[in-house]
């Protein structure tokens, strides 16, 4: 509800719906906290060697779901290309960060979670992307 309220105080018009923009961005932080809180998961794990590439791929999108949704939430001066940029991106990020933990979910619970949050993140990502003109 805090996305979509700051959104709905902007003074100006936006080139994006409001309230799929705001879905966007709490999918992108929720996306990061499932991240951030996976590798954190993998590290106490006693195959921690097995997760290496698992707990870089969850920081790498974390860091990139944060960076793109502090991007979408800035409109002064907006560039459609740098959104569409950072969308891609995240879109990335997310479908090799969901791969990457579903390859684990079978052991590991955390990484179940995390491989759905980044589904969702990815489909939510280009969802907007394809209203972008």
């Amino acid at each position: 509800m805090t996305t979509m309220a700051m959104l709905d105080t902007y003074p100006q018009s936006m080139n994006l719906d409001r309230t799929k923009l705001a879905a966007v961005i709490d999918t992108l932080h929720a996306c990061s906290q499932a991240c951030t809180a996976c590798a954190d998961a993998c590290l106490s794990d006693n195959m921690v060697a097995e997760l290496t590439k698992c707990i870089r791929s969850n920081l790498d999108c974390a860091d990139i779901c944060t960076t793109t949704a502090r991007v979408l939430s800035r409109h002064t001066g907006y560039d459609a290309n740098i959104t569409r940029t950072m969308l891609e991106a995240c879109a990335t990020a997310c479908k090799a960060c969901g791969d990457e933990c579903a390859a684990h979910a079978d052991m590991h619970e955390h990484c179940r979670v995390c491989a759905e949050a980044c589904r969702a993140c990815e489909q939510a990502c280009r969802d907007l992307l394809a209203t972008i003109s």
